[in-house]
């Protein structure tokens, strides 16, 4: 008789996991909170538009070739290569950086401001290479059953990146770069993991790799939540069930083991194995009521920023604009290390614009164009009060026009905004702390909440507050790693 699998949530992780359990036998069984699935990647539509909610480009896509190859079925989406990158806008100047792999195309950008540019982006580059080949197999693509057996493996690691444990992202970015520009534009990197260049650690900065050299970055063709709905499809064919509208609140267990979940309506949910794809530390202490998780002990732990988004709906064309935009205000290292604490630094903020219509016209209607903003701000740990939301978007939207030299707050026609409460709220997110638990170093590998229960051996997690972290590459890592501890479950 094949085992049944029920598994909290539908972002990535769940959905990746899932499809692995059903292609091998499992009866598997999903419970989403919200409408519709995806979770953080997630679609909005309205008045003729269409929007990413959250994530815009990935990057590891051989991530993705491993898990369809795994699962014995084809690539169900297509994605493209970005060439550019991203551009990099700074406040007060035209000039416009576009960040290309081509390492000659993008060093010419910098000859008047970093000379050398390309000596010591390439130096750069391969120390990153280096942090990457030595660390990612060690560290991030395995389970740990114990801290000594993580600590054992991280001794394996070369001792010669034993000083880069010790540095920030920015201080490493410092030792190769002297100008603003230049190590402004290489540590943007950081933000990524939800935090900032002065708090990430410098082994991230082994992504700088990932991006320039490995893989780069990736668009999705139909819109980024095209990933979900051809992995739904997948999944149906394993004929694989959905209920949407459904959270889970209290469970029943016998001992060491999970019997079920119990909803809002108070409807059981029975299986032999579960999986929770909601938030690992946020479950556990709402749900289990672990001790450990408890509000207090949840309230110092390390978090992720917040961050405001917005989607704006434009009658009208904006060819001036790249896909992909960074705009960066001239207060970076100010605005980078009070964001987490002191809302006011928000005046002139960094921020990220992504055209979406540019790849995807469908997401507009003709003649329009579709906006997403993403700017990190406080999360509710830090600022509660989001009553300013209005005024905040007023202000970048403000921003944007005048880097642009067009004035878009005529030819709106469509605008929603998501602070962190929004984020908490719709998504069961931690304090709206958008990508959970961060990546310190006493919260990644063994410290990070295990992927699987303390108590219940039956429950198993995947997700952005596990292993091996958040980003959705790590989703679908996880998904794996996730997979490997139920197939040796008895």
């Amino acid at each position: 008789m094949n085992k049944s699998v029920i598994i909290v949530g539908t972002g990535l992780g769940g959905l990746s996991t899932g499809l692995r359990l059903a292609s091998r036998g499992y009866k598997v069984t999903f419970v989403e909170k919200a409408k519709q699935p995806g979770g953080r990647l997630n679609q909005l539509k309205k008045d003729g538009f269409t929007f990413d909610v959250g994530p815009s480009f990935f990057s590891m896509p051989y991530e993705f070739e491993e898990l369809v190859k795994d699962c014995g079925i084809a690539m169900p989406f297509e994605f493209v290569e970005l060439d550019p990158l991203y551009t990099v806008n700074f406040r007060g100047s035209d000039k416009k950086y576009s960040l290309y792999k081509d390492i000659d195309k993008l060093s010419k950008q910098f000859e008047d401001v970093e000379p050398d540019f390309k000596a010591k982006f390439t130096a750069y580059l391969k120390k990153c290479e280096s942090i990457y080949n030595d660390t990612v197999e060690f560290a991030i693509k395995q389970n740990f059953n114990s801290l000594p057996d993580y600590l054992l493996a991280l001794s394996n690691v070369n001792p010669v990146h034993l000083p880069v444990l010790l540095k920030s992202f920015w201080s490493q970015a410092g030792n190769y770069f002297k100008s603003k520009e230049a190590r402004q534009i290489v540590s943007l990197v950081a933000f990524f993991l939800g935090r900032t260049p002065f708090d990430t650690n410098a082994v991230y900065t082994l992504l700088s790799h990932i991006e320039f050299k490995y893989t780069g970055y990736y668009n999705v063709n139909g819109g980024m939540y095209t990933i979900v709905e051809s992995l739904i499809k997948e999944l149906e064919k394993f004929n694989v069930i959905f209920h949407y509208n459904t959270e889970i609140v209290d469970y029943v267990s016998d001992n060491d083991k999970l019997t079920s979940l119990i909803d809002q309506n108070k409807k059981s949910w029975q299986a032999d194995i579960f999986v929770i794809n909601a938030d690992a530390a946020y479950f556990r202490g709402t749900v289990f009521n672990r001790k450990k998780f408890t509000e207090k002990r949840l309230e110092k732990m390390s978090w992720t920023m917040g961050y405001l988004t917005f989607y704006v709906g434009l009658k009208t064309k904006l060819p001036q604009v790249e896909h992909h935009n960074y705009f960066l205000g001239n207060n970076y290292e100010e605005y980078a290390k009070d964001v987490m604490k002191n809302p006011g630094t928000l005046e002139k903020p960094y921020y990220y614009v992504n055209v979406v219509s540019k790849h995807n016209p469908v997401c507009a209607p003709e003649g329009c164009e579709a906006l997403f903003f993403v700017c990190p701000v406080p999360n509710l740990l830090h600022k509660t009060d989001w009553s300013d939301k209005q005024a905040m978007v007023d202000s970048i939207i403000d921003d944007f026009s005048q880097r642009i030299k067009q004035d878009i707050s005529k030819d709106i026609v469509f605008q929603i905004a998501y602070t962190p409460e929004d984020w908490q709220n719709q998504f069961n997110i931690y304090k709206g702390a958008c990508l959970g638990l961060s990546h310190s170093m006493l919260q990644i590998g063994a410290f990070r909440p295990k992927n699987y229960d303390e108590q219940f051996k039956n429950t198993f997690y995947v997700g952005a507050s596990t292993i091996p972290g958040a980003g959705l590459p790590m989703a679908v890592i996880g998904s794996k790693l996730v997979t490997e501890r139920i197939l040796d479950f008895k």
